[in-house]
């Protein structure tokens, strides 16, 4: 167990600044080819690379991020203040010999202009082995993603649910007053208390299952990467805590998507990652937006990939430590392929959902978009905005839509594609560069509007004097501009 005795707490600290254990300072130590390597967990160079390097940097990354044994000499100078002995003591480091362990994963974090230390266990690369039950992940592919998707406005009080090492806490305490969260697991608690202490942090921390220990709770903004994977039952497979949350099928995420509104303070955001399962011929909208109505607040929902049952089982068969080839490995594919034949399942998708609770009562909004690719990060703000241009859409008719003189955003560009030889072109697109990067084809009289779209001319008289210009009737222009309008001022595509 890791202690959190104050004045060893410090000595760590300041050591860690003076070495300085930074993800910076870890790249230029490694030099580009290990750094690079030991992204993708291969360890072989980074192992090369700090085998003698007595560079504090060094020293902290063979026994934290690789595992290895290292000299109790060589860590006394790298932790001057607090000594292997004072590591030991804290839970970081166990002796063996002349040498230290690691019992631990302790690395740095960063984002924009912040960084912190995030302790959490030993990953499966510094282990050499499948990873336990009770493993407490550190920040992951998930964590990176929930991070960048979160809106992040100043708010007074926010829960981190199902919290894992604490690092979307860590993002929260850059935005928000008073922190609280929970997590089921004593051993991720743990974990939490540590990085708490060590990065100067002051949170509620709570024991309990999904929403129970808030219950009765409102918050200013909910963030949570849930366990959410899709876990077959009935079958005796590990049962990880970080991503396991015990329940059949999607129901994990259904549970809270269909809950966590009545959580939400009035102008309240909620952020979560999920996966839901697509069942026969039926389309994914269909379930998560059954999921959504329920959820009695304004929901958006954004499918980010789609898998079949056979790449979802590979991904989650080998993501505890199992190797494909082994015996416990195929039990394991064969068993996720069972399950998912068993309530006919076609594909798993994977996305953000995004709830926000309207300051005064009004209908619910549910958007559901599929947006596969690469967008900028973070994409937080342009969330926020989002949020906020959805709102407006629902408080808004289409005659007030109509009655305001739209701007394109700075980053939409318009290309014209012609055929050879042709002098009208045959394809005409709008690009977003920033924000979710939405790229549509329009047909003229939408290109027509889109050029004129300055902030002079309200929309109605912009389309009236195109009607005129095309020679088609006004009216049915309008009617047809309507709902792209829309889509454009919830998109930020017109500001």
């Amino acid at each position: 167990m890791l202690r959190t005795d104050p004045d060893l707490i410090a000595a760590l600290r300041s050591d860690l600044d003076a070495a300085p254990y930074t993800v910076a300072r870890i790249a230029q130590v490694l030099g580009p080819l290990a750094a690079a390597a030991l992204d993708r967990d291969q360890v072989l160079p980074a192992e090369r690379r700090t085998r003698t390097d007595d560079d504090p940097v060094a020293v902290l990354v063979r026994l934290f991020a690789l595992g290895d044994p290292v000299d109790q000499g060589r860590v006394d100078r790298a932790l001057p203040r607090l000594g292997a002995s004072g590591a030991i003591r804290l839970g970081l480091l166990r002796a063996e010999g002349d040498a230290v362990l690691a019992v631990v994963d302790l690395r740095p974090y960063a984002e924009q202009d912040h960084s912190w230390w995030i302790a959490s266990d030993l990953s499966e690369v510094a282990t050499r082995g499948p990873l336990p039950q009770d493993h407490v992940l550190g920040v992951g592919g998930a964590s990176l993603t929930l991070a960048s998707w979160t809106p992040r406005p100043h708010v007074i009080r926010a829960l981190d649910l199902g919290t894992g090492c604490g690092v979307q806490a860590l993002h929260l305490s850059r935005h928000a007053q008073q922190i609280v969260v929970t997590d089921i697991s004593d051993r991720a608690l743990d974990f939490v208390r540590f990085n708490a202490a060590l990065n100067e942090q002051d949170w509620e921390i709570r024991h309990g299952s999904m929403l129970e220990p808030v219950a009765g709770e409102q918050f200013s903004l909910i963030v949570s990467n849930p366990p959410f994977v899709i876990t077959p039952r009935d079958h005796d497979l590990p049962s990880y805590e970080y991503r396991d949350g015990g329940r059949r099928a999607d129901a994990v995420v259904e549970h809270l998507v269909t809950s966590l509104g009545a959580h939400l303070e009035p102008g309240g955001i909620a952020q979560l990652l999920g996966n839901w399962e697509v069942h026969g011929e039926q389309d994914w909208r269909e379930r998560v937006g059954a999921w959504a109505r329920a959820a009695g607040v304004d929901a958006w929902v954004i499918q980010r990939e789609m898998q079949d049952p056979a790449q979802y089982a590979e991904v989650w068969a080998r993501d505890g430590g199992h190797r494909p080839g082994t015996a416990e490995y195929d039990r394991m594919y064969a068993a996720w392929l069972d399950d998912f034949a068993s309530r006919d399942v076609r594909a798993i998708g994977f996305g953000i959902v995004t709830l926000h609770r309207p300051l005064q009562p009004r209908a619910a909004v549910v958007d559901l978009m599929d947006l596969r690719g690469p967008v900028p990060a973070p994409v937080g703000p342009s969330m926020l905005a989002g949020i906020a241009a959805r709102g407006w859409l629902a408080e808004h008719d289409d005659a007030q839509a109509l009655d305001i003189a739209w701007t394109m955003a700075a980053d939409i560009t318009v290309a014209q594609h012609f055929r050879p030889g042709e002098s009208e072109p045959s394809v005409i697109e709008l690009s977003q560069g920033g924000g979710l990067v939405i790229r549509e084809r329009l047909d003229t009289g939408a290109a027509a509007f889109a050029s004129v779209c300055d902030g002079e001319l309200p929309a109605r008289a912009s389309l009236v004097a195109i009607a005129g210009l095309l020679g088609v009737d006004q009216e049915e222009l309008i009617a047809a501009m309507l709902p792209r309008l829309r889509r454009w001022i919830a998109h930020g595509i017109v500001t």
